[in-house]
């Protein structure tokens, strides 16, 4: 019964997985800017944080209006990673259930 959707249902399995990870290497990146390791005046490392900004913040941006930062720490990504988290098992539940019927 699940012939086209669990195909569908694994892309975008795939693409939470990507977008997992680039939250992940943002957090990160803000912390090595933070901290003054990252070099920021490089075109390359200003492109690619660019690019990570440009990619993660829509989805930040609303946790951040509910969620206020702890003392300088943002804890956005991590709320973000538990949505993301919480939406991959429901869709791998789902894909199941196609699979199975």
């Amino acid at each position: 019964m699940g012939g086209f959707i669990v195909p569908v249902i694994e892309v975008v399995i795939a693409i939470l997985d990507i977008y997992w990870w680039l939250v992940i290497i943002q957090a990160v990146a803000s912390w090595l800017i933070a901290f003054n390791i990252v070099n920021t005046d490089n075109r390359t490392v200003a492109m690619l944080l660019d690019f990570l900004y440009r990619a993660t913040e829509p989805a930040l941006r609303p946790i951040r209006q509910f969620i206020p930062s702890f003392n300088g720490l943002d804890m956005s990504p991590i709320v973000l990673l538990l949505v993301i988290w919480f939406a991959r098992m429901e869709l791998q539940q789902l894909a199941f259930y196609f699979f199975a019927h």
